[in-house]
C-alpha cells in the first residue's frame, strides 16, 4: 500500500493571481526531506471537458484552433470548460453542439484525468458520444474553429505519429480505440 499522508509542510501561502478561470498560489514549503522551498499551484475553477464523437460509420470529428499559450495551431477533440456546480455531462453536451453542431443520444464517460498534477488540480472528464445528429455549430466569441470529420482510424494514426499533441485528445482517442476494439 502506498503512503497517503502528505509529506509536504506548508509554511505560508500567497495568492499571486486570480481570474474567472484560474487562481495561482505560491506556497513556502518544507519538502518531503525537510528542505525549504517554494511550490506554485494552479487551481482551475472549471472541469476540463473532452468529447470523442463517433458516428455509425466509424467517423469522428476534430476541432482545429490557434492555441494562444502554444502560439501554434492545434487539432483536438471537441473540448471546453465545465462549471464545477453543474453536471459535467451537461457541459459536454453544450461543448459538442457549440464546436461541431453535433447532438448525441448516447453518452458514456470513459476517463477522468488530472492533466498536469505536478502544478495544478485540473480535472478532465472525457466522454464518448454516439448516435449523432448534425445541427449548426455555435462557437463562442473567443473561438475561431475549423472542424474535420475523418475516419476514427485516421485520428488514431494522428495520435501515434505525433500530429495530435493535446493531452485530452490523446487520452480520449487511445481509450476510445480500446473501447471500440479498433
Amino acid at each position: 500500500m502506498m503512503p497517503i499522508d502528505n509529506p509536504w509542510t506548508i509554511l505560508s501561502s500567497v495568492k499571486i493571481y486570480e481570474n474567472p478561470w484560474i487562481k495561482l498560489t505560491e506556497h513556502a514549503v518544507l519538502n518531503p526531506n525537510g528542505g525549504e522551498g517554494i511550490y506554485g499551484e494552479v487551481h482551475f475553477k472549471n472541469y476540463a471537458i473532452g468529447i470523442i464523437p463517433i458516428d455509425e460509420f466509424g467517423n469522428t470529428w476534430l476541432v482545429g484552433q490557434y492555441r494562444f499559450p502554444l502560439k501554434d495551431y492545434s487539432w483536438e477533440i471537441p473540448e471546453g470548460g465545465g462549471d464545477l456546480t453543474i453536471d459535467p455531462l451537461l457541459s459536454a453536451q453544450r461543448e459538442l453542439l457549440e464546436e461541431t453542431g453535433l447532438v448525441a443520444k448516447k453518452w458514456t464517460e470513459i476517463q477522468r484525468v488530472h492533466l498536469s498534477n505536478s502544478v495544478s488540480d485540473e480535472l478532465g472528464i472525457i466522454y464518448l458520444a454516439q448516435d449523432l445528429q448534425q445541427f449548426c455549430a455555435q462557437p463562442e466569441e473567443t473561438e475561431q474553429l475549423s472542424t474535420l470529420q475523418l475516419p476514427f482510424e485516421e485520428a488514431y494514426q494522428k495520435v501515434l505519429n505525433g500530429e495530435i499533441t493535446d493531452s485530452m485528445s490523446i487520452i480520449a482517442i487511445l481509450k476510445a480505440n480500446i473501447i471500440l476494439g479498433s
